[in-house]
């Protein structure tokens, strides 16, 4: 799919799985999150746990995660932006973008902004899809 795509058409791919990515993750239907990933990507959220590993993996540390505000709850809204991407040799792309989080509680006039994120993604694109090979997200603050 890539060799035939104009850089246009190739972000255009690229931002919509994206889209798609975080209104699933936002929604909280982590099987179709973990369904953009490949069957044995590798998914990394929070600087110094191990990554999450296969679409279970991924199901199953995002379930865990958000069991912790299952008596408080939020809505996240994740932002992404400023996409750069580059080729690999093996035919992937890094692709490193800018994330922020706007989290927003029922009780809550204004969202919480944060945290600020550079996220590291790993794509595989190709067959009309786009797909995460990995994600390893390092948080602003920790850097």
């Amino acid at each position: 799919m890539t060799d035939l795509l104009s850089l246009a058409e190739l972000r255009a791919h690229v931002d919509q799985h994206y889209a798609h990515q975080v209104q699933c993750l936002d929604d909280g239907r982590f099987e179709e999150y973990a369904a953009t990933f490949t069957p044995d990507g590798e998914f990394q959220h929070t600087p110094g746990v191990e990554p999450a590993r296969t679409h279970a993996g991924i199901v199953r540390e995002l379930r865990a995660f958000h069991e912790r505000f299952r008596d408080n709850p939020v809505q996240r809204r994740h932002w992404f932006n400023m996409i750069r991407l580059e080729r690999r040799v093996d035919g992937a792309y890094d692709a490193t973008f800018y994330a922020l989080v706007l989290t927003v509680r029922p009780d809550v006039k204004e969202p919480l902004v944060g945290p600020s994120c550079l996220v590291h993604d790993v794509l595989e694109i190709g067959g009309g899809t786009v797909r995460n090979r990995s994600r390893r997200v390092e948080h602003d603050q920790l850097r």
